[in-house]
């Protein structure tokens, strides 16, 4: 590829096939798009858009069938090579084409179209989710309140962006799309592993009302009936924390790690995001500070019940309110034991009968301590468990680090293969 940029509407990167094609012509989106505004018939499957996975399943989103069959209006009919957006959240990306090979029905609310056979429809589906279109989206949206703002269909066909020829327009998809083929492999990759952990988690841990597992390390075969005990025992602290007064105005660059629940994964830390406070601040909070090998336990809101174990890396820092610690008799319970038995199904099983109605609302101390932990009568057990069970973590965690690395990879190739956001007219 080229990355010599001749003219305003020439992308940085371009395939030597295409150095000599001249600039990118202006089209108007109305030039090649058509509505399509028709009613769904028969038994047909409900999908519902995301930004991150674009049209999809419900039962992939909801893990739960839906269907349509006798609400008339309320759904609109998608075919194969449709696409769907929807106008309170196009400016996020909210933008998708059906790649499947039967109808699907989609919520009426969604804008329906088609292209015709002067664009590459995959083409479009990547210009359409790039930052560029992104930017021109939040810029063209309409409304009186930032949160109610939409892209009218009416005004979305009247869109003037910079479109290559049908040649080039395939070569570009061709790429980016052997991109997302990698990354789709890698998540597959991911979610199998995922898959293998959660089936070997249930073999390593008594089954409800078992006092062995159905799986253990040849070493400890012989080593006795595990016991049932209340978490509180085992513990020698259980709190949480609580946010300075005055909120992100405490928040420094540098300083004591200012552990929030968005810090706090399925059973790792998540740190890209982590704030810090000053000595003062911290010197109020004594009694939340973080020391390592202390397990973390989100215990409200959306994420309740993630939990990783503290490392150095936050050691000698706070918590907030929605973050508990929970600090263990190192000598009768390991705590990266206890954080798998957390996330094992026992472990989320019990936060959830906390919850009324299942909303998974929030965990007090009292709850948190009456937590039935299952534990070997050796610790030796316990380490051996959280040894397997951890390097699985690590294994997962290195793939989803390559997974992010080729989306930045796709993403910086975008940058150079489409003109930049100022380059992108209306």
């Amino acid at each position: 590829m080229s990355n010599k940029n001749t003219n305003q509407f020439v992308p940085k990167l371009r395939f030597p096939d295409f150095r000599d094609a001249g600039a990118w012509g202006t089209r108007e989106l109305g030039e090649f798009i058509t509505e399509r505004n028709q009613f769904p018939t028969g038994s047909v499957s409900l999908f519902s858009l995301t930004i991150e996975d674009g049209i999809t399943p419900k039962t992939k989103r909801y893990e739960r069938s839906f269907l349509v069959n006798d609400e008339v209006g309320a759904y609109k009919l998608v075919l194969p090579d449709d696409f769907a957006y929807n106008p309170m959240n196009l400016r996020f990306g909210a933008i998708g084409r059906h790649s499947g090979i039967e109808n699907v029905a989609v919520s009426k609310y969604y804008n329906i179209f088609f292209c015709d056979k002067t664009v590459d429809s995959k083409f479009c589906e990547i210009y359409f989710k790039s930052d560029q279109m992104i930017a021109l989206y939040d810029n063209m949206a309409i409304g009186s309140l930032i949160e109610k703002r939409r892209v009218y269909f009416s005004d979305f066909l009247k869109f003037n962006i910079r479109f290559p020829l049908l040649p080039e327009q395939q070569k570009i998809a061709d790429c980016l799309s052997s991109l997302d083929e990698l990354i789709t492999t890698q998540a597959q990759k991911i979610d199998t592993l995922k898959v293998h952990k959660k089936g070997l988690m249930q073999k390593l841990f008594p089954a409800e009302g078992e006092t062995v597992p159905g799986l253990r390390f040849p070493e400890f075969r012989g080593a006795g009936e595990w016991e049932v005990k209340n978490l509180g025992e085992k513990a020698n602290k259980i709190g949480s924390g609580i946010t300075p007064k005055g909120g992100d105005k405490n928040y420094r660059k540098a300083g004591r790690p200012f552990v929030r629940s968005q810090n706090v994964g399925w059973g790792c830390l998540i740190l890209d995001n982590v704030v810090y406070i000053d000595e003062d601040t911290h010197s109020l909070f004594s009694g939340t500070e973080i020391k390592e090998d202390d397990v973390l336990l989100n215990i409200s809101g959306a994420s309740i019940g993630r939990s990783a174990v503290a490392d150095k890396t936050i050691d000698g820092g706070n918590v907030n309110q929605h973050v508990c610690i929970i600090r263990t008799k190192s000598k009768n319970l390991n705590p990266f034991f206890l954080n798998q038995f957390l996330l094992s199904q026992r472990g989320q099983c019990q936060i959830d009968s906390f919850q009324a109605g299942g909303n998974r609302q929030g965990l007090n101390f009292g709850q948190i301590r009456s937590f039935s932990v299952s534990l070997p009568p050796k610790i030796d057990e316990q380490q051996k468990i959280a040894d397997c069970l951890s390097s699985l973590d690590a294994l997962i965690t290195a793939e989803v680090q390559k997974i992010d690395t080729l989306k930045a990879h796709k993403k910086g190739l975008m940058q150079g293969l489409f003109p930049s956001t100022d380059e992108v007219g209306v």
